[in-house]
């Protein structure tokens, strides 16, 4: 029963790490537009993170405890070990400045230390395929989705003065950047309940076929807008600047598509990076003004970040398991 209580710890740990490191992904153009200040954007961010639970059904979370992984070969280790692989790649690439994605890393973790234990035919293919998969068409959507509506905006308001677009995009940015962080906290904390939930199953206190309980909605929602609240301003500056220099318009061209995107894959239940669907809608909008304007190396960087999460994740998830194992035994 301790293994469990810190099981669960760890859960609303990593929970917290992801809202101050994907915190980035909801206020950098927001802040980097200077529409609104960085402790304004969190705060803004933080409650959207909390709500997302009374709009969105809870189908990721089932994805995340059913679909990655069989439920029958998972034990508390498995689960502690996954967390503490996501926990540790999560802060190493926070350290970095890399915008990464806590729930690649999280999935990493779940079929490494899965695999340790029970071998490959544990992991659900099918649904890791979907996940994976989903590393390309997310931001592929975000840049597509931006560049058509920054297109868009762009001609509607061909016939106004700079002056008069930076003023209103400045109040509709507030719009598409809660929409953004609404997105964030309905895909991401959904991710975490899913693993309290199984870890609950495997220790025979709870069924297959209940729904999640009310508690463990709330403390994941709570947790990932705490740490929504305390920043992650190293993040913030790469995808505010780094990638490509934002206007409000663009601000707001970038947020729109990938809240589109979030809602989209949460309606679905698939488990997306918020990391991978803004940094692609932030892509979309310096393209669209030429090649030139993304800043390519920067970016070379990020997917490298991206391309490594899962492999490395599962790694250090495996030696983990290993390790866990001996010292559980003494």
């Amino acid at each position: 029963m301790s293994l469990l209580y810190i099981v669960i710890a760890f859960v609303l740990i990593f929970d917290f790490i992801n809202g101050f490191h994907d915190s980035a992904n909801a206020i950098a153009t927001v802040v980097s537009t200077k529409v609104l200040s960085p402790l304004a954007a969190v705060s803004m961010a933080a409650f959207f993170n909390f709500i997302a639970f009374t709009v969105f059904p809870l189908k990721v979370a089932t994805t995340i405890g059913k679909g990655v992984v069989e439920p029958d070969v998972i034990n508390l280790t498995v689960i502690a070990a996954a967390l503490v692989a996501a926990i540790s790649w999560n802060l190493f690439t926070w350290w970095l400045g890399l915008p990464s994605s806590s729930s690649h890393t999280l999935v990493g973790g779940l079929v490494g230390a899965a695999m340790a234990s029970s071998g490959s035919g544990s992991v659900i293919i099918g649904g890791v395929l979907k996940i994976v998969v989903f590393i390309v068409i997310a931001p592929v959507l975000g840049v597509i989705i931006s560049f058509i509506i920054s297109a868009i905006v762009l001609y509607l308001a061909r016939n106004h003065t700079p002056f008069g677009i930076d003023k209103h995009f400045r109040r509709l940015q507030l719009l598409s950047a809660a929409a953004f962080s609404l997105g964030h906290g309905g895909n991401d904390a959904q991710k975490s309940m899913g693993i309290i939930w199984v870890a609950l199953i495997v220790t025979g206190m709870a069924s297959k076929d209940e729904k999640i309980a009310l508690w463990i909605v709330l403390s994941c929602h709570s947790a990932i807008a705490l740490g929504t609240l305390t920043g992650g301003w190293r993040i913030v500056k790469t995808m505010g600047q780094r990638i490509t220099k934002l206007k409000p318009f663009e601000g707001f061209c970038a947020e729109t598509a990938g809240a589109i995107t979030l809602f989209g894959a949460t309606h679905f239940g698939i488990p997306v990076s918020t990391t991978h669907t803004i940094t692609g809608a932030i892509i979309g909008v310096g393209a669209r003004k030429g090649a030139s304007a993304v800043k390519w190396g920067v970016t070379r960087k990020i997917f490298w970040a991206w391309i490594l999460t899962i492999p490395v994740s599962a790694l250090v998830a495996a030696v983990m398991f290993h390790f866990l194992n001996l010292v559980l035994k003494y």
